[in-house]
């Protein structure tokens, strides 16, 4: 529950980082030794993987302690809300630069070095139209289409925001079968449209040769779908721990914030998908 000591609670130090460090550490040495042909790199990748889902659960098993001890009061609220709004402005900054990249090479670059008096001499045949893969790439691919697994994808995800919602009025009315059958339905569909862009990915190689290496497109392309789902995984991991912590009889309806944190990050992941989807698929 919810102290309302005026005392500010102020945690132990914490072992956490120092693992999160490591694995961050792992994952990018053995993600680079991957990616330059390393037999090597799966193992730090693998590790760093399991540091971090190490880091995840003892560090939200920690907090989780702290918060049903009742040792945060309406200060320690309040900052936890303050921390979640700038994390998850940071992550808005994070995609724009991403797609301001998409917006520089569709409707500068490509155009830009098309126009070019000279650019038949370097890239004879190359033309200023999107998607393309640049100047100079002369493997041919068929861009994704918007409507298929994309479409039905966005579905599933605005779907999912309804039903974290739901959840939350649940919640709020003290209604807990509500509250856990509403999570449940969220990661459900979290894990589907997961899923469902593992085998978009397969088809994008194996169907369309469309690949990382395929230049602009491809690039831009496999970068913003591909953090995405990154940032889909996180919060589906963030919703399972939620709902078990739910299960366990945590949360109140005035003291819940850990709840409202994660769906503020699961809104927020819903808001970028119907950009990208407009963007990147669509437009």
């Amino acid at each position: 529950m919810l102290s309302h000591s005026a005392r500010y609670f102020i945690p132990e130090p914490s072992r956490w980082p120092i693992f999160g460090s490591v694995a961050l550490l792992c994952m990018a040495l053995g993600a680079a030794a991957a990616f330059n042909g390393a037999p090597w790199g799966k193992f730090p990748l693998i590790a760093g993987l399991l540091i971090l889902a190490y880091m995840l659960a003892g560090w939200f098993t920690t907090v989780a302690h702290e918060s049903e001890s009742g040792q945060y009061n309406k200060q320690v609220d309040s900052s936890f809300r303050w921390s979640m709004s700038w994390f998850i402005f940071s992550e808005v900054m994070f995609f724009a630069a991403f797609f301001g990249a998409l917006f520089y090479m569709r409707v500068i670059s490509v155009p830009d070095l098309a126009s070019l008096e000279s650019q038949q001499l370097v890239w004879p045949g190359f033309k200023g139209v999107w998607p393309a893969s640049g100047p100079g790439i002369a493997e041919q691919f068929s861009p994704m289409g918007a409507w298929g697994i994309p479409a039905l994808n966005t579905l599933l995800l605005l779907s999912s925001g309804v039903t974290v919602t739901w959840a939350h009025w649940g919640l709020l009315q003290n209604n807990r079968q509500q509250l856990i059958w509403g999570l449940a339905m969220t990661i459900a569909l979290g894990m589907v449209f997961l899923g469902f862009q593992i085998y978009e990915y397969v088809h994008a190689y194996s169907d369309l040769n469309l690949k990382l290496t395929m230049g602009a497109y491809g690039a831009t392309f496999f970068m913003l779908t591909g953090f995405h789902g990154f940032h889909v995984t996180v919060g589906t991991i963030m919703l399972i721990v939620i709902l078990f912590r739910s299960v366990a009889g945590h949360f109140t309806p005035e003291h819940h914030f850990g709840f409202e944190g994660v769906a503020w990050y699961w809104h927020f992941v819903d808001v970028v998908w119907l950009l990208l989807f407009v963007v990147v698929y669509w437009l």
